[in-house]
């Protein structure tokens, strides 16, 4: 598989100079920014999320800029991460919103988002969740299935009004990911109406006087480590969306959606221009506005799970880093063997190599295996990084755990944005006696 150093990066023309990294040694200790990471944890305890807020607005700011040469929207994909202190930080940038259920609508109209800065994709929308963006009057709906169409079309009539959609079109194009259960836009996966039924089902919108066909919608995956899918999905789409607009079509836009890549290891950044330059023309003839969906990429490198170190055990020649923080807290490196970087918070300049791992009952339970890293001993701070996509947001609470809080730090202050949930919190929708029913 190639590395996402050599097909990603291409040209190098955005990089480290543009996407610096936010988290730097400094005084022989680890900080964010101009906080101490030390300090935070004293202070909220361990383990804990932290998110650098510049870090957002760095990204947001360089896939803007890259494609400035076009009109354009930039929709943060929300299950990347939906802690509204990040998403208040996005819109004020001027980014909007993605959305892929109920929850995240409301989390996006309490973050302050315009209902017309959002888009509601995802595969399995209730009717209760369309009629509640109908409601809202959010941009648009886009369509994963016929099946759907037909709820939309349902609820769009019983509302009395005329539902803006999307087709998202599966491009049915080879994928290269980091791991397969990333990828989304190659035959057979359950994203995305098949190319060969987006015809029959254009047809239907244009025929419903209760729904409109304002956009044509993929994505083919996220961490991609090539940009041949998006110049093959770009290809199809556009050649769709041609054939649409000689049949009468009201398209106004052109949904590239997401799939940029985070850097977890030594990775060069992403090359903007080169991805600008892969979708930008063709999205220009068209005369339509170029929608994308970013999520990982913007959120991802901005954050770091702080942990502390419990316990070394030595158990048949390996050698266990046991933390207080586990795959309960980030589940990323046991469901998709993940790699994430870990670095001592205060190195103490001899290195080991050890299994990283959790309090949670289950073999599964790590963060980091047969690492070589600093020789981290009870007591020590460690951060564990690139986890602000997919992060606190899969989190769960397993081994009746409470979840940890976030911290976001802005230059040299910093606050906490989800506190920590207390064992309460953990039993609270929690009937203490049953109230029994017949029938």
């Amino acid at each position: 598989m190639p590395s996402l150093r050599r097909a990603v990066a291409g040209r190098g023309r955005v990089g480290e100079s543009v996407l610096g990294r936010p988290y730097q040694h400094r005084d022989g200790a680890l900080w964010c920014d101009g906080v101490p990471l030390e300090a935070i944890a004293t202070a909220v305890g361990t383990p804990a999320y932290v998110y650098s807020a510049n870090a957002l607005r760095e990204r947001f700011r360089a896939l803007d800029g890259a494609l400035a040469g076009i009109p354009h929207r930039i929709h943060y994909s929300l299950k990347a991460n939906s802690s509204r202190g990040l998403l208040q930080v996005l819109r004020a940038e001027g980014c909007r919103a993605d959305v892929v259920s109920g929850g995240e609508l409301m989390r996006a109209l309490r973050a302050g988002f315009p209902s017309e800065h959002i888009i509601f994709g995802g595969v399995g929308k209730r009717a209760d969740e369309i009629r509640a963006a109908l409601e809202a009057d959010i941009l648009l709906l886009n369509v994963e299935s016929a099946a759907e169409l037909d709820v939309i079309e349902s609820e769009a009539r019983a509302l009395g009004r005329r539902a803006r959609v999307g087709i998202r079109v599966n491009p049915e194009v080879h994928v290269a990911n980091a791991h397969e259960f990333i990828a989304t836009g190659s035959r057979g996966h359950k994203f995305g109406i098949p190319w060969g039924d987006v015809p029959g089902v254009a047809d239907r919108v244009l025929a419903s006087p209760h729904l409109e066909l304002v956009g044509l919608d993929m994505h083919v995956g996220s961490q991609l480590l090539s940009l041949a899918p998006y110049t093959d999905g770009v290809r199809r789409l556009s050649d769709l969306a041609r054939a649409l607009q000689g049949r009468g079509a009201p398209l106004r836009f052109f949904d590239a959606g997401g799939g940029l890549p985070a850097r977890y290891d030594d990775e060069a950044a992403p090359d903007l221009t080169l991805f600008a330059e892969t979708i930008v023309p063709a999205v220009r003839s068209l005369g339509l506005e170029l929608i994308v969906e970013p999520g990982r990429f913007v959120v991802a490198e901005s954050g770091i799970l702080l942990t502390r170190v419990l316990y070394r055990k030595p158990s048949g020649g390996t050698d266990f880093v046991i933390c207080d923080a586990g795959m309960s807290d980030l589940l990323r490196p046991s469901h998709y063997d993940a790699y994430h970087a870990i670095d001592a918070v205060r190195p103490r300049g001899a290195r080991a190599t050890v299994d990283v791992v959790g309090p949670i009952c289950e073999t599964g339970d790590f963060l980091a295996r047969d690492r070589e890293m600093d020789d981290a001993r009870p007591g020590d701070l460690l951060a564990v990084h690139t986890t602000g996509a997919y992060g606190y947001v899969m989190a769960l609470t397993y081994n009746t755990r409470p979840r940890a809080p976030e911290v976001l730090v802005d230059g040299t202050r910093w606050g906490v944005i989800t506190r920590r949930e207390s064992l309460d919190d953990l039993v609270r929708l929690e009937a203490e006696t049953v109230e029994w029913r017949e029938g």
